[in-house]
């Protein structure tokens, strides 16, 4: 599915007071291509606001400087947003990722649109403009300033070299294509400066998050002949390592790092319940139909899913089960087809 940008074009025009919102545990892509789309309609004249289910976390304020970001039900409520005219969401599909956000989408009688890069969709009554072959909303954001028209700025090309650095593992996916890097080319000419959005992002780790990654180590385990590597984080652990949820960010991207290691799960104990789940792969077992027996969903190298239980070992056994199930196919049909 490719963006119909005429469409857009349309749209934007006929809207001057827009919403955008992203998913609830927002990443750099969810934050940073509602931050550039924002500043995109800004110059285009239109009043922009951006509230979402949850607040930005922590170790992500530094892509909102201004924190222009506002969560609903605790910066603003619903009357507040009364006066717009149209709703823009960003990097998801599902109502279930938008949290609060989503009984005011549901309510609202506004015009909605997703502007988004994943496969799977959901019920929302939106107009979709979806790019599935886009390695990230931000990049595809880039591309909506070339159509509208739109001049970046340091401030607009900032958060969108965050959002396309991230959800590309800093350049280094199999998403990546030539067109990654004249997106990230344009975004160094606007005024983003990659050392500097690393730092922020990496090299400002606190005592908890370290601890946090050492237990996460501590626990993996591989199995399959090393193809499948695996770990958890208890609901306790954040207490125990002086931790904060949102430290979780990446961290099965470690279980990846194992020489011949082609699919990771990590299960993430919530401290409101249930288990968040990641997956990530590098063979041709699609993270995003792993995923999607969960109830989740993401991209082919990148997913998650969600399970509302408090029962850790049959929460593992159930995702292990699956995996190892998808895994030993895939290896059995290889097998087949190298002696073939």
């Amino acid at each position: 599915m490719q963006v119909d940008w005429n469409r857009f074009k349309e749209v934007i025009a006929g809207a001057n007071n827009i919403i955008l919102t992203s998913h609830i545990r927002p990443d750099c892509d969810a934050l940073g291509s509602c931050l550039g789309m924002a500043g995109l309609l800004e110059a285009l004249g239109k009043q922009v606001r951006i509230v979402c289910g949850q607040a930005v976390p922590h170790n992500l304020a530094f892509i909102d400087p201004d924190n222009r970001i506002k969560c609903i039900n605790k910066d603003v409520v619903a009357a507040d947003l009364a006066d717009a005219d149209l709703h823009m969401i960003l990097d998801t599909s599902a109502w279930i990722q938008l949290g609060d956000m989503a009984e005011f989408v549901k309510s609202s009688k506004i015009k909605t649109i997703i502007f988004d890069h994943h496969v799977g969709e959901d019920d929302i009554d939106a107009e979709l403009f979806k790019n599935t072959t886009a390695e990230a909303v931000g990049r595809m954001v880039v591309e909506a300033a070339g159509h509208l028209g739109v001049t970046m700025t340091p401030a607009i090309a900032t958060p969108l070299f965050a959002a396309l650095a991230t959800d590309t593992g800093w350049f280094r996916f199999g998403s990546v294509k030539s067109h990654t890097f004249e997106a990230a080319a344009q975004l160094l000419v606007a005024g983003a400066k990659p050392a500097e959005i690393y730092g922020n992002l990496y090299e400002r780790e606190t005592v908890g998050r370290v601890r946090l990654r050492g237990t996460v180590l501590a626990r993996i385990q591989t199995e399959l002949d090393g193809r499948l590597a695996h770990t958890f984080i208890m609901p306790d652990d954040y207490k125990k390592t002086g931790a904060q949820p949102t430290d979780t960010e990446d961290l099965i991207n470690l279980a990846l790092e194992i020489e011949g290691t082609v699919f990771a799960v990590i299960l993430v104990g919530q401290p409101d319940g249930g288990y968040k789940m990641s997956f990530r792969s590098r063979c041709e077992s699609p993270a995003n139909e792993v995923a999607a027996e969960f109830g989740g969903g993401g991209h082919k190298a990148a997913a998650g899913a969600f399970i509302d239980s408090s029962d850790f070992e049959e929460v593992l056994n159930r995702v292990l089960t699956h995996v190892r199930k998808v895994l030993s196919a895939e290896f059995a049909q290889t097998t087949a087809a190298a002696k073939g």
